[in-house]
Formats: structure tokens, sequence, C-alpha cells
């Protein structure tokens, strides 16, 4: 992988460009990652891993390898067939070293808090995962829940996603990878938890009618970012910005 900005550096390890995630006071850091194609498109065909290459699979395994809890929307993690994390043993031992889990847990956000509970997210995982939801889920669901994963109640008919940040602080989180999608993406926007944003730039056309990286919440002003560096390999653009406010 290449820089190309703030300086120019024909290679440089993706880990050590990422490992700088400024730290938000009272809650866990969240980055969000997300791909779209050159025309602005989040998916092709209703998932986003079509518009991967090697180069942005390898920094998502970095991203995740440096996180203490990745977030992701049910749907999304529907749609993807998400299982839970994996990393090389390598990467697990380092995390250990640094006081983490081996691999990180995945939280879920759900309303309804309905999922298949033998699917591999829930059967595979190492560690049990996260399911965010709120309390007017059915308690059936809620307690069908907490026999494979941990479970947060933040809010009552909407996921209060500031209290479920903080709830995944008092577990230890430090720092939180949102993946998606659009939607869950919007909410955090919306409640001014985005400390990082990662864009990977694909070099395809999607065309199709695709969600932007940010949909369903419109914020109240429009927010200025700062361009925090720029990398590229295989045509791909990876690109890193921050609130100007941080």
């Amino acid at each position: 992988m290449r820089m190309l900005f703030p300086d120019w550096a024909e290679a440089v390890d993706p880990a050590q460009v990422y490992a700088d995630l400024p730290r938000a006071n009272g809650r866990p850091s969240v980055r969000l990652n997300m791909i779209v194609s050159v025309d602005g498109g989040t998916s092709w065909n209703g998932v986003s891993g079509a518009l991967g290459g090697p180069a942005d699979k390898a920094l998502f395994q970095v991203l995740r390898s440096i996180t203490d809890v990745v977030l992701v929307a049910s749907g999304t993690m529907k749609a993807e067939q998400y299982g839970p994390a994996v990393l090389p043993q390598a990467t697990q031992d380092a995390r250990r070293q640094r006081g983490q889990t081996a691999v990180p847990p995945i939280a879920v956000v759900s309303r309804t808090c309905r999922f298949d509970w033998k699917a591999p997210f829930f059967t595979a995982a190492t560690g049990r995962p996260i399911v965010i939801t709120v309390s007017d889920a059915d308690a059936a669901d809620r307690a069908r829940a907490a026999e494979v994963a941990e479970v947060i109640v933040a809010g009552a008919h909407d996921v209060d996603l500031a209290r479920a940040m903080h709830e995944l602080g008092a577990r230890g989180a430090r720092t939180v990878l949102a993946e998606g999608g659009p939607t869950l993406n919007g909410d955090l926007a919306r409640a001014r938890l985005l400390d990082e944003l990662c864009v990977t730039l694909s070099p395809l056309l999607a065309s199709g009618d695709a969600k932007r990286i940010i949909a369903g919440s419109t914020l109240d002003e429009l927010e200025r970012l700062r361009l925090r560096s720029v990398c590229g390999e295989d045509d791909y653009l990876f690109l890193r910005y921050r609130p100007a406010k941080i």
C-alpha cells in the first residue's frame, strides 16, 4: 500500500497508518469503514462485497484486527452473511498482548431481536457476540438472544446508540469499528458518534439504486470533515476523514 497524503511513501504498514484513532470522552471511539463505487454505490446486487478486491479486503482485516468491537446493523449482517470475526493466530496473540480479546466480538443492532439462532454468526463464534436491542422487542426473543450472546438493551422503541456506546465502554471497549449499513451509519452521524470515516473508493461503476454511505437520517446542517490520509493500491483509494472539530 502506498501513502499519497499527507506524505508520499512507496510502502506503508496499514496497521500503523490507522493506529491513531482519537479518544472520545466518556465512550469508545467510533470508526466507520465503508466501500463505495466511483459513481457512489455502496453495493451491487444487494451486497457490498462485489465492490471489493484483495487490497480492500486486506485493509478490512487490518481494521478488524485493531478494534475492540465490530458494530453492524442486523440487515447488513444478514445480507452479507456475516460470520464471527476470524483472525490469524499471530494477530490473535498480538491482540492478547495488548489486553484485547483474541478476536473482536461483533455487536449487531436490531430493534426486533429476531435472528436465525442456528446461523454460524452465533454457533461458530469463539466468543459470545453482542446483540444491541430495545425493551420493546419481544421478551422471548430477548431471552433467546441471551442464551447465545451478550444482550444490551439500549432504548425502548428505537436503539439509543449513545447509550449503546456507553454500555460497550462499560464492558471495556475503547474502540468500535462500524461496518454499516447506511441507515445505521446515518443514525451514528445524527448522534454525533463518528470520530473517523474510512472510505474505500472502488475502481468500479455500480449504477443501480444502492444507498449512499450515510442514509436515512438527515443532519441538521452540513458537517465539515478534514482529510487525514490517502493511501492507494490496485486502483483503490483509501480515504480517511475526521470531523473538523477533532
